[in-house]
């Protein structure tokens, strides 16, 4: 046998045969390395539709690579002798293949990242990570634009990458005359409803995938989720039908409803591309020509077409760039000092209030919820709740198959949570119950009122919205945003606020809002 020259090493969220990280590749000299491990849907409760999406996107990749004639050391889940981590399996598979030093494309996760630094220099290997080139901008560039900057803010920067790449301009200016078309993307869907949706493209699991199914059933037992409407896209063709079907059938109004809710129907509008991207299935410059050409086809508007390039080439690339710049001490920021335990039905979907169910009975059977459910619903809850900001974190990232430390983090800990103190928002995001009721009917077959603060038929989220800015009034003072909500406070009678913060203690004890004899989950 050949001295092995380089050991590429290819995470489960990085399928891409054009990687950086196969530059030079030579089928004689060098073998690509992947490996299931256990510790991967362990370290947060990964649920079963998150660990099915993983793996069985990572064995197709692997066939992939099988037929690309590159040399493959895949050891499966179920492999006997599993290590059971990354790094642990990566030490033993360094011992036996001796490669003379290992390549591999930046990863997406802080704590990957350092297990497999740590493997590679306890050999004594040299490591080479390359730039990740499935992002239109790098870190480096990302700090650059950071360090000119008194504060960051989400907007400026899509406005530079938007003319860096040229991706909706004429010449110098914006298409359209405006950067942002924000303020025509906001509707509901009335009484009516959402009519007759497009349907999203679902792919009947293969046996490729059956087999990985029977094997996070078997192995993940007791983790949350079910597998029984399993049918997201796994392999790069399927990612790209996926692609298609949307661009076709669903853009041209995705931005009008972007943040609309209906209860029962967790698809509507939306792209359902974010797990196919996160695993690099498909490639953000793909997905951005595919919209923009839409619009200059006369396809879809333009407000739904800036609307949706804005979610992939200014907030994705955006969150990116707050991750790894502001690691490994972003992880632990709560800057609203919550302590709350998450609730445990968010591990079950056992609760009352309809939103919330709603909210997470999809997430637990597809793994998926829209941008607006994470934000205004789950996220929101568990702001005004007061829950610790890493439990919120380890639950998304646990629940949801498009979910990587990098976009999940700040998306998590910072927009949702306020936890990071301002870096990715300007506010912390916080409503009443008649935000809801306004952009859904999940109040119609709820037994709360989202008009009512106190008392035994009193929202949750409106109770808990009073007693948020009753118990941050000082600090959210200071925000000019918030100035106009703060002064509300001074509306309330002391009768009043002490009404709103009896109301708040019950739901924190569990007393309102969760079905009886729920047990923590520990």
């Amino acid at each position: 046998m050949a001295e092995l020259r380089c050991l590429v090493l290819v995470l489960g969220d990085q399928l891409d045969l054009d990687a950086a990280a196969f530059d030079g590749f030579d089928a004689d000299v060098d073998a690509v390395w992947m490996a299931e491990v256990a510790g991967e849907s362990t370290h947060v409760w990964s649920s079963k539709p998150r660990s099915a999406m993983f793996l069985a996107a990572m064995r197709h990749f692997a066939q992939a690579l099988q037929a690309e004639g590159r040399p493959l050391h895949y050891t499966r889940l179920d492999a006997p002798g599993n290590a059971g981590s990354l790094a642990a399996q990566l030490q033993a598979d360094i011992l036996r293949l001796k490669p003379a030093r290992l390549v591999m494309a930046a990863p997406g996760d802080w704590r990957v990242l350092q297990a497999i630094k740590a493997a590679a220099a306890s050999h004594g290997l040299p490591l080479d990570i390359r730039e990740d080139r499935h992002f239109f901008v790098t870190v480096r560039e990302f700090a650059a634009h950071a360090r000119s900057r008194k504060s960051l803010r989400m907007e400026y920067f899509y406005r530079e990458q938007r003319r860096r790449h040229g991706v909706l301009m004429q010449g110098d200016e914006p298409v359209g005359g405006q950067w942002n078309f924000d303020a025509a993307n906001r509707e509901a869907f009335g009484v009516a409803g959402p009519g007759a949706v497009p349907p999203r493209a679902v792919f009947r699991p293969d046996a490729l995938t059956r087999e990985v199914m029977a094997l996070v059933n078997t192995r993940f037992a007791g983790h949350p989720g079910r597998l029984d409407s399993f049918a997201w896209p796994v392999t790069r063709a399927r990612a790209l039908q996926s692609l298609q079907a949307f661009i076709r059938d669903r853009l041209p109004l995705f931005g009008r409803y972007q943040d609309a809710m209906w209860p029962g129907d967790p698809w509507l509008y939306h792209a359902h591309l974010s797990a196919a991207l996160n695993l690099k299935l498909l490639n953000p410059r793909e997905v951005v020509a595919a919209a923009e050409a839409a619009h200059r086809d006369g396809h879809a508007p333009l407000a739904s077409v800036e609307g949706f390039i804005r979610q992939i080439l200014g907030w994705r690339e955006y969150v990116r760039g707050v991750y790894w710049t502001q690691m490994p001490g972003y992880l632990q920021r709560n800057a609203l000092d919550a302590q709350q335990d998450l609730p445990a039905w968010f591990w079950t979907g056992a609760t009352d209030m309809a939103c919330l169910r709603d909210a997470l009975a999809q997430t637990l059977e597809h793994g998926y919820a829209n941008h607006i459910q994470r934000l205004m619903v789950t996220g929101l809850y568990t702001l005004m709740l007061g829950v610790q900001p890493q439990q919120v974190h380890a639950w998304y990232l646990a629940v949801y198959v498009d979910a990587v430390e990098w976009v999940e983090l700040p998306n998590t800990l910072g927009m949702s949570q306020y936890a990071d103190g301002g870096v990715m928002g300007s506010k912390p995001y916080i409503a009443t119950g008649k935000y809801i009721q306004r952009m859904s009917p999940h109040c119609k077959a709820c037994r709360y009122d989202p008009a009512q603060r106190s008392g035994d038929s009193a929202c949750p989220f409106t109770t808990l919205y009073w007693d948020f800015l009753m118990r941050h009034q000082a600090a959210l003072a200071k925000n000019p945003r918030m100035a106009l909500q703060v002064k509300n406070v001074a509306r309330l009678t002391d009768g009043q606020k002490q009404a709103v913060g009896e109301r708040a203690a019950a739901i924190r004890r569990g007393e309102v809002g969760a079905e009886a004899g729920l047990a923590r989950h520990a």
